[in-house]
Formats: C-alpha cells, structure tokens, sequence
C-alpha cells in the first residue's frame, strides 16, 4: 500500500513540475538567467518522470529497474509510454546537461 501511495505522490509532484517546465517552453525567448531556470525545470521533471514510472513499476511487482533506461524500457514494453525513443532521447539530454552546463548544449534542447 505504501509504494502505491508513493506513486501517486509523486505522479502529483510531476504534474505540477510539467506545469512550470511548460510554462517555461511557452514563453519563449529565454535571457541566460532564464535558459538556466528552463534547464533546471527539465532535470527536474525528467527526474521526477523516471521515477513516477519506477515507482509504479514497484507497486506492481516489478523488481528489474536498475535505473531510468530500464523504468523506461520496462514502461514502453508495458505500453505505460508509447513513444520509447522520445524518453530515451530524454535520458540522454538529462545526462548532458547535468554534468556540465555547455551554451551549446542548452541552445541544442
């Protein structure tokens, strides 16, 4: 019962971090101050998307999720995501910008 509610906990979380990543997007032109507070926004909705999924994964029984490759892998098999590239593609921009913020990089996303 508790990772359920954990689940769902977090599914409220990331609903309103999609919220402020989208009103981020929406805006449009972005000063530098911005672009970081966009990038921040999108780390963090990312992160808490991964483990929205590996959380509900857990409540179902699941116990194969090393990391957000394989919540997503596991999710995109259990048609939870439909566009399985598209997060894959996620990861990779989320590790990007975490390490090391690049002009390029951030203009890139």
């Amino acid at each position: 019962m508790a990772q359920d509610s954990r689940w769902r906990q977090r599914f409220a979380n990331y609903q309103n971090a999609l919220a402020q990543l989208t009103r981020f997007i929406d805006k449009g032109e972005l000063n530098e101050l911005e672009e970081q507070g966009l990038i921040q926004a999108f780390e963090n909705t990312h992160e808490l998307a991964w483990n929205v999924l590996r959380d509900y994964l857990l409540a179902k029984g699941q116990q194969a999720i090393q990391g957000s490759r394989d919540a997503t892998r596991l999710a995109f098999q259990l048609d939870l995501i439909t566009d399985g590239e598209g997060w894959m593609a996620m990861i990779r921009d989320r590790n990007r910008t975490s390490l090391t913020y690049n002009k390029a990089t951030a203009d890139m996303m």
